[in-house]
């Protein structure tokens, strides 16, 4: 039973976790928007979710000597995406990539998209309620 309430959350949980990273990058590029020589940074959403929900391996490391060191473990961190360098439209001049309007529309759009996968959490909850009350 456990076991399928898990696989039922799962997918909102992934997006939850990642549209919270997502902010977080997203935060501290409009932060440092005065920075010079800061490149802006970000990621796919949809690749990360996919590779999130299908719990990707990390491609073979291949040991050409015997005392080369291997990781313990061959699954990639889903929820932690590979952060992008943003290409700016117009550079400028300090060498800072950060384009505030750009920041911004996709900062709100990520805060919409955040609290839409909440309203999806909230009525997946508020139907698991139902079907064990009967009410």
């Amino acid at each position: 039973m456990i076991g399928q309430l898990n696989s039922y959350f799962s997918s909102q949980e992934a997006a939850l976790k990642l549209r919270s990273a997502r902010q977080e990058v997203l935060s501290a590029n409009i932060a440092n928007a005065d920075t010079p020589s800061y490149k802006a940074r970000d990621f796919d959403f949809a690749v990360a979710f996919k590779a999130a929900t299908g719990r990707q391996q990390a491609p073979a490391i291949a040991a050409t000597d015997p005392r080369h060191l291997q990781p313990k473990s061959s699954m990639v961190d889903p929820f932690a995406p590979e952060l992008l360098y943003r290409n700016p439209n117009q550079s400028s001049i300090d060498g800072n990539t950060v384009e505030m309007d750009s920041e911004m529309q996709a900062f709100s759009d990520n805060t919409i998209r955040y609290q839409a996968a909440l309203t999806f959490m909230t009525r997946r909850i508020e139907s698991m309620k139902t079907a064990l009350t009967g009410q």
